[in-house]
């Protein structure tokens, strides 16, 4: 069990071991929840979470499905294309 002491500013030092396995860096920010039990921490997520309604209108094509083979053939003639451009 590794340990760790409270400085004159109030800050905890989180032992590298434990940051590393949660990868953890520099400017990580952390809930602090007062329990029967001690502190939690719990890191905070950088983004909000979204459902799928919340995003699926980026996805605007209305055509034809397409196939995985008619979809990579699209993608070669546009990196084709835009190769014979130089």
């Amino acid at each position: 069990m590794d340990t760790t002491k409270l400085s004159s500013k109030g800050q905890v030092i989180l032992p590298m071991p434990i940051r590393a396995a949660h990868n953890w860096q520099q400017g990580v920010e952390f809930s602090v929840e007062d329990t029967p039990e001690g502190i939690l921490l719990r890191p905070l997520k950088p983004f909000k979470p979204t459902q799928l309604d919340d995003v699926v209108g980026c996805t605007a094509y209305t055509g034809p499905t397409r196939t995985l083979a008619e979809m990579d053939a699209a993608i070669a003639a546009g990196i084709k294309a835009s190769h014979d451009r130089d």
